[in-house]
């Protein structure tokens, strides 16, 4: 086991390992946005899948992928770290039990599954494979392959470790990299928290966990959850009961966050949603009614029983010495209350205070741009959108169990078409016993529901 520091030096930004680990190798944390605990577990039925993989109809050549250890579980899933076995490579293995338990849960894993599959972009997390189904009769769970990231940013923010101005802007960057590519097709993350960034050794960011994402509903009459974001970066629109948001929401998180890194502290901890809302009126002073017009009724009469509040956004300068005019300035857009107003990713990152994010990524990290004998070689596009969008119209004709199952099942044959051997779990690998015991958090753990105005 190793600890991990990050380096500041120049060129490419790292990671360094020094003994023990503080940031992965089993550690408690979050993994693509599940809490890293390598040793406990819940009971779990033994699932048929291993039984019956061999009850598969596709009869072509398959390769075993053996569970290696985990490396978390949560809401939606438990992650482990596997080896391929068609090339060696270390990568996570994502699994999602009892899929087909209602058509909600069906319908959440269909549309998060469909956009591992959709995205290609450098700071977003996208599956690499999904493993053999079983015949349909034994399909009960799915498998989704993904590259291996070594940390997160929570694991980064509350280390002990220094992080230089070059490390926030080159994360910040990426963030915004990938969000503007996410907010281009169309989805909202919804989820935004520096545990669903993951970052590897080279400080190589990626957005990860979709279980709570969607597609932006521009129809202002069909209302949205709000049951989305952890308390800590939810917008105030969020907080305010709103039922119809936009992309602003995870603006308003990386907002958060972008502080978090400044000033290695959560911005707004607070122990209830109505608390939250208040630490959020304290920094940018009393809202307008313009600013309310999407919240509830009892929100709006909560902020103005309240007294009047000046804003106090000098104390941002506070968080650090790296908290420049510029980083201040960008910091103030992201973390406006009025959603119409927030700055857009796109406009924030032609934001001045990215320019040296934007230039150390592509001289170093990124794989869009590459050094030949003569140079540099740069994109001509250097933070790329999506065309078409995602298309989330799929779920309006999906009204059983039974046929999402039977979709779903098509749908993973489907991507494996022209694509490597098939992998299916390997049912005499020594952790295979741990694996199939392994599940999903307790309710108990699941996040607490939104604030219900009187």
């Amino acid at each position: 086991m190793r600890d991990c520091a990050v380096s500041a030096q120049t060129g490419p930004l790292h990671i360094l390992c020094r003994s023990r680990s503080q940031f992965w190798d089993g550690e408690p944390g979050v993994f693509m946005g599940v809490i890293m605990t390598p040793d406990t577990f819940l009971p779990f039925t033994c699932p048929t899948f291993f039984h019956h993989h061999q009850h598969s109809h596709h009869l072509q050549q398959q390769l075993d992928i053996e569970p290696d250890r985990p490396i978390g579980y949560g809401a939606f899933g438990v992650v482990w770290s596997v080896t391929d076995p068609r090339d060696g490579k270390r990568v996570a293995l994502k699994k999602m039990p009892n899929v087909f338990q209602n058509l909600v849960s069906c319908k959440r894993v269909f549309r998060e599954l469909k956009m591992l599959c959709f995205f290609k972009h450098d700071n977003v997390l996208s599956a690499l494979d999904i493993l053999q189904p079983p015949h349909i009769d034994y399909f009960e769970e799915i498998y989704v392959v993904t590259e291996l990231m070594q940390s997160d940013l929570h694991k980064i923010i509350v280390s002990p470790q220094p992080l230089s101005s070059d490390h926030v802007k080159v994360f910040l960057y990426q963030i915004l990299r990938g969000l503007k590519y996410l907010h281009s097709a169309g989805i909202l993350h919804r989820d935004i928290k520096p545990g669903n960034l993951l970052v590897n050794s080279n400080c190589v960011l990626k957005i990860c966990d979709f279980g709570l994402a969607r597609v932006e509903e521009l129809d202002e009459s069909r209302h949205m959850t709000q049951e989305v974001v952890t308390q800590y970066y939810r917008a105030p629109e969020i907080l305010m009961g709103s039922r119809h948001y936009y992309n602003a929401i995870d603006i308003w998180s990386v907002g958060c966050i972008f502080a978090e890194l400044l000033g290695r502290r959560i911005l707004f901890q607070a122990q209830s949603p109505i608390q939250q809302l208040d630490l959020i009126t304290d920094l940018l002073g009393t809202p307008s009614l313009e600013a309310m017009r999407t919240a509830c009724e009892g929100a709006k009469a909560h902020i103005m029983r309240g007294p009047h509040k000046q804003p106090s956004l000098p104390v941002l300068y506070t968080l650090s010495s790296q908290a420049t005019h510029e980083a201040v300035h960008l910091l103030c857009r992201m973390l406006v209350f009025d959603p119409s107003k927030r700055i857009s990713a796109k406009d924030a990152l032609a934001h001045p205070y990215l320019d040296e994010g934007r230039l150390r990524y592509h001289t170093c990290m990124c794989k869009c741009c590459y050094t030949t004998s003569s140079g540099r070689i740069y994109t001509s596009d250097f933070e790329p959108v999506t065309n078409p969008k995602f298309d989330d119209g799929f779920e309006k004709n999906l009204t059983s169990v039974r046929q999402v199952k039977e979709i779903i099942h098509q749908f993973i044959l489907e991507q494996q078409k022209g694509n490597r051997v098939p992998l299916c779990i390997n049912p005499q690998s020594a952790a295979f016993k741990s694996f199939i015991s392994s599940t999903v958090a307790q309710p108990s753990e699941m996040p607490p529901s939104p604030l219900v105005w009187e």
